[in-house]
């Protein structure tokens, strides 16, 4: 195994400027069958090169014939469809104290997946070494070996450069800044390892299961920390070094919480599961984190009801600029804390509408995520998928 510290630029650019897919691929991806002929005048390539192509794909496993299709005169001609099941991708979403990794087929399809207990905490060797051994140990289960492996998709809970994958800064994953979780990976999985921030994550998963059709969308998390991810034009926007969407640290006025950043005011430090529960402690409402909030809320008390519906409200405030810049068709609110119920919903709305301009909300949802905790694992495969298949 190479050393997981030193310079991995190789890796990671491995990860990065991939060959465009073949045209003939990215034709049959939507799953339907077609003739050399159909493919000629869809792609206005050459009959020679289309054939060339297919024997191509078809020694790839990626292509196999379909049947063939009803003859005009003459021998049936043969079609072509694609194989979801010819390679594999590994999904592996690192929370604060858990793990899950899932195996899926070229669609996006789960084959298999483990969630166990994890401190990140506890450090990268620790926890990528259980994310090759959980990924192995799918794989066995599944009969199929590390070489059908398309690549890997991983989300971190904490900033990642987007060039190199490497977390940058983490607050909550100390022994983390900067290591490279690619060169990691790559000593023991084969294909490509592609490196997001969790929010990312769950947008792309949430984006590609339950909205493809949407070209415009927001997710935001709202847990220990808040956070969103951007879609915009169809496609998961992250900005010069992979920091967009970070919200939580937007300032909200007249605010001077201690941020743990070391700012004052910032949004995740007036109005996350965090700070919601250590506002409720003070009150001696007992509670530590996000699950404890949920939990009040559910069973109807009455003063942490008004603390999330309020910082609903503070959250929006900040949604309200998000909307003015971007116009999104939709904002999806996700996270443990979105778990309390119609409460956050409704301060975000009540905010966002009131601030934003009519044109701007005219068409605008603002609704729960359909993904819940499988939407991270969708999203991890997704960045493997694009990147493999579609980009």
């Amino acid at each position: 195994m190479t050393d997981p510290s030193s310079s991995t630029a190789a890796a990671s650019a491995g990860a990065a400027d991939a060959a465009p897919p073949d045209p003939l691929l990215r034709l049959l991806l939507d799953g339907q069958p077609r003739t050399r002929a159909e493919l000629i005048d869809l792609s206005g390539l050459a009959r020679s090169t289309v054939t060339g192509r297919i024997e191509a794909l078809l020694a790839t496993g990626l292509v196999v014939p379909s049947g063939e299709a009803a003859s005009t005169g003459g021998r049936p001609p043969a079609r072509f469809r694609f194989n979801p099941s010819a390679r594999l991708v590994l999904a592996a979403d690192v929370g604060a104290t858990h793990l899950s990794v899932a195996l899926t087929d070229l669609t996006g399809a789960m084959i298999g997946s483990q969630t166990l207990p994890l401190n990140i905490a506890e450090g990268p060797e620790t926890v990528l070494g259980a994310i090759v051994r959980a990924g192995r140990s799918l794989l066995a289960a599944a009969g199929r070996s590390p070489a059908d492996l398309a690549g890997t998709g991983v989300g971190l809970p904490g900033p990642v450069e987007h060039r190199t994958g490497r977390p940058n800064h983490p607050p909550i994953m100390p022994g983390w800044d900067s290591y490279d979780v690619v060169a990691r990976l790559s000593a023991d999985l084969p294909g490509p390892v592609l490196v997001d921030n969790d929010v990312n994550i769950m947008a792309l998963g949430e984006h590609s299961t339950a909205y493809p059709e949407v070209e415009h969308l927001l997710f935001v998390k709202v847990a220990t920390g808040i956070g969103a991810g951007v879609i915009s034009g169809g496609r998961l926007h992250r900005g010069a070094q992979g920091a967009a969407g970070d919200i939580g640290h937007v300032q909200t006025p007249g605010r001077t919480n201690r941020c743990r950043c070391g700012n004052t005011g910032c949004l995740e430090a007036v109005a996350s599961g965090t700070a919601i529960a250590a506002e409720l402690s003070s009150s001696n409402i007992p509670a530590s984190s996000s699950r404890d909030v949920v939990d009040l809320v559910r069973s109807g008390n009455p003063t942490a009801t008004q603390l999330v519906r309020q910082a609903g409200r503070e959250i929006g405030s900040v949604l309200a600029t998000a909307v003015s810049l971007l116009n999104p068709s939709v904002i999806v609110v996700g996270g443990s804390l979105s778990l309390a119920g119609d409460s956050l919903l409704a301060g975000i709305r009540e905010t966002i509408y009131a601030r934003s301009l009519p044109l701007a909300t005219t068409e605008l949802r603002v609704v729960p995520s359909r993904t819940g905790t499988q939407g991270a694992l969708h999203g991890a495969a997704a960045l493997v998928l694009q990147h493999t298949l579609t980009t």
